[in-house]
This record gives C-alpha cells, sequence and structure tokens, in this order.
C-alpha cells in the first residue's frame, strides 16, 4: 500500500513520510493514529487508516498554492471543500489496489463521516453536485478509472 499512496501523491507534489510505531504522528488533527499534514508533507504510521491517509492527502490536492505552503495539523478550507476532500477520497480510493471505494465508504461510515443520506455511499452517487463542481473548477479528478466503481 505505501508503494501505492507514494505513486498516487507524488505528481501532486505530497510526500509520505513514516513514523515509527507508537511515535507521535506530527501535524495529526485527530492524534492517535491518524495521518498528519504539514506543508507537503503527509506523517503516517503503520496503524494509520488508509482512509485517513487519503484525506489529509487530498486536503493538501485542494488547498491552493499559497494554502499548501501553510498547512499544519489543521487544513481550514470551507464546508463545501471539505466536500470535495470527501470526493475526491473516494475517487482516489478506488484505484488503490487492496483498497477501493467500497472499502472507503465503509470506513468513512464508521469513522463518523456524516451524510444528509446517512451514508458515505448514497451522498456519493445521489448528492454530491457540490462536491463535484468544487472539484471541476478547481481542475481536480471527479471519476473512478478503474473497476473499483462506486457501485461496485
Amino acid at each position: 500500500m505505501a508503494l501505492a499512496l507514494r505513486a498516487m501523491f507524488a505528481p501532486y507534489g505530497l510526500t509520505l513520510c513514516w513514523v515509527a510505531d507508537q511515535a507521535v504522528i506530527p501535524g495529526s488533527y485527530w492524534g492517535e493514529c491518524e495521518a498528519g499534514l504539514i506543508a507537503a508533507t503527509l506523517y503516517v504510521r503503520a496503524d494509520t487508516p488508509v482512509h485517513s491517509a487519503l484525506h489529509e492527502a487530498c486536503h493538501y490536492i485542494c488547498a491552493d498554492p499559497t494554502r499548501r505552503s501553510r498547512l499544519h495539523t489543521d487544513a481550514g478550507g470551507d464546508d463545501t471543500e471539505e466536500c470535495a476532500v470527501c470526493y475526491l477520497s473516494i475517487v482516489l480510493a478506488a484505484d488503490l489496489p487492496q483498497f477501493g471505494s467500497a472499502r472507503m465508504f465503509a470506513d468513512m461510515d464508521a469513522w463518523g463521516y456524516s451524510f444528509r443520506l446517512g451514508s458515505a455511499q448514497r451522498w456519493f452517487l445521489e448528492d454530491a453536485d457540490d462536491a463535484r463542481d468544487w472539484l471541476l473548477v478547481h481542475g481536480l479528478p471527479i471519476a473512478v478509472t478503474s473497476a473499483n466503481s462506486p457501485s461496485a
């Protein structure tokens, strides 16, 4: 998974940095094992959930260049950008071997992401126009490109 994440994030200029087991993850908003973000570095441990790494990486991807350089722990952004981050996380998850969008939906629901329709998958398929529009305006991917489609 580490190689796939590195390859996925590299085109955006984001570096993946592994932290020693049990060490505090720099830049982690939620603490514990959750991913951390400082400028162009995403910090993870072996026990960091993939959905957490994807979510924080997508905060970086969605930030403008000025905000990217200042990112530290709290990525900021407005509610629509947060929806775009969630949407992009699902799109990118579909292209991760051994993970996929179905796993991302389940992890998002278990972690406690809250969506108007009651689940991440229903939100993604039926209620995410604002997130898709935000990504389109900012030139970011909105389509699943692998066999791991959200409806699978």
